[in-house]
């Protein structure tokens, strides 16, 4: 049985970002998510998180600012359209 230690995990949170963002990006290219979507940024926060802590466990770190910064992006964007639902609530 194999048993995924501490060091193991920042292979596998690479992967999973990695999927992440191709998965959000796949999506929005098939037009089955739009970027007035929560799930298409949670997709991108996902990826986000799981490369910026891969590479800060390999120290590469223009690919920690990259995903910190798209990381930055996608929360922004979640903010905005929870900001829009609330303002279009209060005008109906």
């Amino acid at each position: 049985m194999y048993v995924l230690s501490v060091n193991g995990i920042y292979p596998v949170l690479g992967w999973v970002g990695t999927l992440a963002y191709l998965l959000a990006y796949f999506l929005l290219s098939i037009n089955k998510l739009n970027a007035r979507q929560v799930s298409y940024h949670t997709l991108n926060v996902v990826g986000a998180v799981g490369l910026t802590v891969n590479s800060l466990y390999y120290t590469d770190l223009p690919n920690v600012v990259v995903n910190i910064v798209w990381g930055i992006i996608a929360v922004s964007a979640v903010i905005v359209l929870y900001r829009k639902k609330k303002q279009r609530e209060k005008e109906n």
